[in-house]
C-alpha cells in the first residue's frame, strides 16, 4: 500500500489517495461501513478503475488472513475487479489472482455458506480462472430471475425460477395484478443433470458437491428450456444469457 501513488489513480469519485485510510480502519467495529465505500469507490456498480486493481494485493493480504477485513469482501470484490478485460493488469497481478483463486475455492467449500454467499464465492472463482461471461452472469441466479429478449420476436421477457414460481413472462410478473403477473406465461423446462455438459455440467456439479441444493435448482432451469409467451419460439435459457449478457 504505502508504495503505490494512491493520489495519481482514480476510482469512482476522482483521486483515489482515500483507499489507503479506508484500509487502515478495517478490523474494528465499523468494517460493513468501510466495505460499503471500497465497493463504492473501487467497483461503483460494477465499474473498475486503476486503483481497482491496484487494490488487489491489499485485498489478498485480507484473504489470506495477512490483515484484517474479512476474507469473503476481500475475494468477491477481486473477483468483480478481475472481470475487468484487462490482461496487461491480469498479467501484473497473475500472482495475487492465483492466491485469491485458492482461497475463493476453500471459502466456496465451506459447508455453512448460505446460497447467495455462494454463488458470489463461485463467480469469484470463475473471474480468477477467467472463466468468460458466468463469472459476472451468474448474479441471475441470486435475483432468481434472468432479463432476456426472446430471439425471434424479441418480446422482452422474464425468466423467473424462485419465490415468484418458474415461468417465462412477457411482462412484469411483480408489480402488475394478479391477473397481468399470470397472464402471458410459459413453463420452463428444467434440463437433466445427465444432459448437461461444458459450463452447466460444472457448475451444477459444484453445487451439488458442495450441498448448495437451492443453486443447483436454480442451475437446471438456467441451463434449460423456455419459451415465449408471445411467439411460442422455443430456446436454450443459458445460451440467450450468454449471448445478451452485457
Amino acid at each position: 500500500m504505502t508504495t503505490i501513488d494512491w493520489s495519481g489513480l482514480t476510482h469512482a469519485y476522482g483521486s483515489a489517495e482515500d483507499i489507503p485510510g479506508l484500509f487502515a480502519r478495517l478490523g474494528g467495529t465499523e468494517d460493513d461501513a468501510v466495505w460499503q465505500e471500497l465497493w463504492g469507490s473501487l467497483c461503483h456498480q460494477g465499474s473498475v478503475y486503476d486503483a481497482s486493481w491496484a487494490a488487489l494485493p491489499a485485498l489478498t493480504d485480507i484473504a489470506l488472513g495477512r490483515a484484517p477485513g474479512g476474507a469473503i469482501q476481500a475475494v468477491t470484490m477481486a473477483g468483480l475487479i478481475t472481470t475487468d478485460p484487462d490482461e496487461e493488469c491480469r498479467a501484473r497481478y497473475a500472482h495475487e489472482i492465483a492466491q485469491l483463486l485458492t482461497v475463493a475455492r476453500e471459502l466456496r467449500a465451506d459447508p455453512e455458506q448460505d446460497a447467495h454467499t455462494f454463488v458470489y464465492l463461485q463467480m469469484a472463482v470463475l473471474a480468477f480462472e477467467d472463466g468468460g461471461v458466468w463469472a459476472e452472469a451468474l448474479k441471475g441466479i441470486t435475483s432468481e430471475e434472468y432479463d432476456l429478449e426472446c430471439p425471434d420476436c424479441e418480446e422482452e421477457l422474464f425468466v423467473a425460477f424462485g419465490s415468484y414460481g418458474v415461468f417465462t413472462s412477457a411482462g412484469d410478473y411483480v408489480i402488475g395484478t394478479d391477473k397481468e403477473a399470470t397472464e402471458g406465461r410459459t413453463e420452463l423446462v428444467p434440463a437433466t443433470p445427465d444432459g448437461l455438459d461444458g459450463i452447466g455440467a460444472r457448475l451444477h456439479g459444484e453445487a451439488v458437491e458442495f450441498g448448495q441444493t437451492e443453486v443447483a435448482t436454480a442451475l437446471k432451469y438456467v441451463f434449460g428450456k423456455a419459451s415465449c409467451p408471445s411467439c411460442k419460439a422455443e430456446f436454450t435459457v443459458s445460451e440467450e444469457v450468454e449471448k445478451q449478457w452485457v
